[in-house]
């Protein structure tokens, strides 16, 4: 679980898509410089955020970090992409009694949206972004919470039929996070508000019936069948 709030930002030194070694596990791997501010708890299995996406740790320096990168995340993240001196987002997983600055994000990411206008607004910047999978729209809506490459902000504008949203960066957090070195046609990791998700996935139940096919009655129906058996058995 993390928070959204970028502790700091590192350096990529190697994207390799066939890591032989053993912290590599024979797969991709990601390994990252100018991380010591986040690692002098570290331990080799914790999770740390990269882009906003979770990865679990497998060789470390006192500056230095690497994460194996599984197939699943290549196809749904920018991080396919990163190449050697990218700056990139990190923050560690959160710690019990801390405090919590940002919002629920799990660093599992929906998908990459596509940067298509940058304004600046006085000391301020709008980004507008496409969404490249419009069935995440129900989940982004007018000041709710969105994670942009593991950055906890807070969306603006948005357009359902055109699958667009609009964000505003203060100053403070241009310096602090990726965003500014990014420019139009460049993709963002977006994860969308998980409690959106159980809420639907709760009341499509109640109001539909079970997803899996199990029960295509809802729940309101057997409560109105109940009553109105019970009412003829009067």
């Amino acid at each position: 679980m993390f928070t959204g709030i970028v502790e700091c930002m590192g350096t990529v030194v190697e994207f390799a898509s066939l890591d032989t070694s053993a912290a590599g596990g024979n797969g991709a791997s990601l390994a990252i410089s100018g991380a010591k501010q986040i690692l002098d708890d570290c331990h080799l299995g914790d999770s740390i955020s990269i882009n906003g996406t979770c990865l679990t740790v497998t060789e470390f320096t006192e500056d230095t970090f690497k994460v194996g990168v599984a197939p699943e995340t290549l196809s749904r993240t920018n991080l396919g992409q990163l190449q050697k001196g990218d700056p990139v987002n990190l923050e560690r997983a959160l710690a019990a009694g801390h405090r919590f600055g940002g919002h629920f994000v799990q660093g599992h990411i929906d998908a990459t949206a596509e940067i298509t206008e940058i304004t600046p607004d006085a000391n301020s910047v709008w980004y507008k972004l496409c969404v490249k999978d419009p069935k995440l729209m129900p989940y982004i809506i007018p000041k709710g919470f969105i994670a942009m490459d593991g950055t906890s902000l807070t969306v603006c504008d948005v357009n359902d039929d055109e699958a667009w949203f609009t964000i505003m960066m203060i100053a403070y957090t241009q310096t602090h996070v990726i965003m500014p070195t990014k420019k139009i046609g460049d993709l963002v990791n977006i994860e969308v508000d998980m409690l959106g998700k159980y809420v639907e996935k709760v009341t499509t139940s109640i109001l539909h019936g079970a997803e899996d096919g199990s029960s295509t009655t809802s729940y309101i129906e057997k409560i109105v069948q109940r009553v109105l058996e019970k009412g003829s058995s009067k």
